[in-house]
């Protein structure tokens, strides 16, 4: 699209709903919310940002790869599953350290759900517009 008002309102929208998208993923543990839709929130930003400008601008502010952050998501998610079973319990069992800070292996998968969701989908969504484009 080439309309100044929606370019320019859409890199106000992306910021929010990033900011939102790490909100749902923080939320996740004690309420409704979590990687999974986190991950989705800040895709569908992504996605504005994508129609707004294009594919390009979206791989140009992207750090990594989408498959880079998919695989790094799914490294996470290997190594928080595995973590317990280093002390002594059942692979994916929740281990919590409450000593320091409240956070647990159920984080660590959060974020490993997190970012291979993002890297998935967005690659996805990358390819699909390369292909119509």
């Amino acid at each position: 699209m080439n309309s100044v008002i929606f370019r320019t309102a859409s890199h106000i929208v992306t910021g929010l709903m990033l900011l939102f998208s790490v909100y749902l993923f923080f939320r996740g543990h004690n309420q409704p919310g979590g990687g999974f839709i986190g991950a989705l929130i800040a895709v569908i930003a992504f996605g504005l940002l994508m129609l707004s400008e294009s594919a390009e601008y979206v791989r140009a502010q992207l750090k990594q790869t989408p498959l880079f952050l998919g695989l790094v998501g799914i490294l996470i998610l290997m190594i928080s599953a595995v973590i317990p079973f280093f002390f002594g319990e059942p692979l994916l069992t929740g281990l919590w350290w409450k000593d320091i800070l409240p956070l647990g292996t159920p984080l660590l998968f959060d974020l490993g759900v997190y970012l291979a969701v993002i890297g998935g989908v967005l690659g996805i969504l990358l390819k699909v517009d390369e292909e119509l484009s």
